[in-house]
This record gives structure tokens, C-alpha cells and sequence, in this order.
């Protein structure tokens, strides 16, 4: 029977990974997911959740239980699971390497912004912010933004998800959105957990597709849809809505 291949590039394809990087890390070293969860700083449940993403990305089963031992019984890595720890610590000397060169050779480039750009992914809406503030809501967790111009964004994750990007106050990472999920009108009424967004109609579609770009403070530029275009003038104000729960925060690679 064929053993399926090992995927490095879905599974060490981000910055993203490490915190689930660092899961498997310990449940090698301590050969139990509970240990591991509690020396990487997560959840019991966002250490499964951590094996079973890079699982998914990589393919192949990263685990297997281990029989025996002083609790009678854990986990350990399987071949495939050793074999992408060693991928990540080549994948991460080589990319300490290349920005080491890239910051010698290049004064001034912005290495944040130039590892942003290899982001890919469907969202048309990519806003760099810094976290504010952290607080936990009704079994989840808000993560408070603020754009370089001090435009407040707001995002609602769980708290699995903030504990394995290890967000915190201060970070610097992508606020991003769906246009979809952007509704644009010349003045909208705050209403439940929605970010209200000001700027300034960019650009509109000749269509009927309702697409409308805004420019918001610091030059940024938001895509989003609506209902009639004709009452949105070309370089007057505008406002933007989208649910928290819309907005993903993301860590570039």
C-alpha cells in the first residue's frame, strides 16, 4: 500500500503555524497532548485543535497514541510527525538567514510589510494593525485594532484561535475581511457587535454590482458592496460596516 506523501508547503506555509508547531514540539518531548497544551501555553482542547489542523495541512496522521508510562498511556509523533519538525527548524534558520541579507542589502525596506505580501488568500481586505487590547466575550475573545492612522477595528475569534496565533497587545498583524461582508452606504446606524468604518468614495462600479472602494484615514483602501451606488458620490464621505465576526486576524509568514 502507498503512504501518503508528507505536504510541507500547506504545513509550514505561514507564520501562522507556529504556535501548533510548538504543540507538537512538546508532545514530543513530553509525550502527552495535556503536558503539551500546558507547556505551549494553550488549552487541552486548542492542543487537539493544533494536531488535527497541521494533520489536515500535512496530510498525513502527525500522532499516535503511546501505550504505557507513569499516566498509562499519551501520544507520540509518528515518522511523518518527526519529519516535519526538522522541515519547520530547516524552513526557519533558512528564513532567519534570507531576512538577515534582506535587511543588510536593503536599508529602510519594511521586512512587516514585504512578509505581508506573500499572504495569499480570497479577502480582498488586507488592513495591518497593531493589537490594543484583548478581552473576553460571552465564551470568545475581541481582539481591539488600531490601523497606523488610529482607525479602531475590532475582531471576535475564539479563544483557541487567539491562544494558538498567540496574540497579544502590541502585535502587528492583518485585520482582513471578505468584500462580501463590507456594506457600504452614505451613512449607516450602529447596530450590535459592527465595526463603522469612515472614509472617503475611491471608486464605484459602473455595474450593477453595488462593488464601492473607500480610501480610509493613513491612504487604506476598503472594498465593499452596496445597495445602490447612485447616492454615493466619487470623493465624498461614505461609511463601511462589518460584523466582528467577519473580520480574521492574520500573521504574515
Amino acid at each position: 500500500m502507498t503512504q501518503p506523501a508528507l505536504h510541507y508547503e500547506q504545513a509550514l506555509g505561514s507564520a501562522m503555524t507556529d504556535k501548533r508547531l510548538d504543540v507538537l514540539r512538546a508532545i514530543h518531548a513530553l509525550g502527552s497532548i495535556s503536558q503539551a497544551g500546558r507547556a505551549a501555553g494553550v488549552s487541552y482542547k486548542a492542543a487537539w485543535q493544533a494536531v488535527e489542523t497541521l494533520g489536515n495541512l500535512a496530510g498525513v496522521p502527525l500522532i499516535e497514541k503511546a501505550v504505557g508510562g507513569s499516566g498509562g498511556g499519551g501520544a507520540r509523533l509518528t515518522a511523518h510527525g518527526v519529519e516535519l519538525l526538522r522541515a519547520a527548524d530547516l524552513l526557519h534558520q533558512a528564513r532567519q538567514e534570507a531576512l538577515a541579507q534582506i535587511q543588510r542589502a536593503g536599508k529602510g525596506l519594511d521586512l512587516q510589510g514585504l512578509a505581508n505580501v506573500g499572504l495569499r488568500t480570497s479577502m480582498r481586505n488586507h488592513l495591518p494593525c497593531s493589537i490594543v487590547q484583548i478581552k473576553s466575550s460571552r465564551g470568545a475573545v475581541r481582539v481591539f485594532m488600531h490601523t497606523a492612522a488610529g482607525l479602531p477595528i475590532v475582531s471576535r475569534i475564539t479563544l483557541e484561535s487567539q491562544q494558538l496565533l498567540g496574540l497579544k497587545a502590541g502585535m502587528q498583524v492583518l485585520a482582513l475581511c471578505k468584500a462580501t461582508a463590507v456594506t457600504v452606504a452614505p451613512t449607516i446606524v450602529a447596530a450590535g457587535d459592527v465595526n463603522l468604518l469612515h472614509g472617503q468614495v475611491l471608486r464605484r462600479s459602473s455595474s450593477d454590482s453595488g462593488e464601492v472602494t473607500l480610501q480610509l484615514a493613513g491612504g487604506l483602501s476598503l472594498v465593499g458592496f452596496a445597495e445602490s451606488t447612485q447616492e454615493l458620490k466619487l470623493r465624498r464621505p461614505a461609511m463601511a460596516a462589518v460584523d466582528e465576526a467577519a473580520v480574521v486576524v492574520g500573521l504574515a509568514g
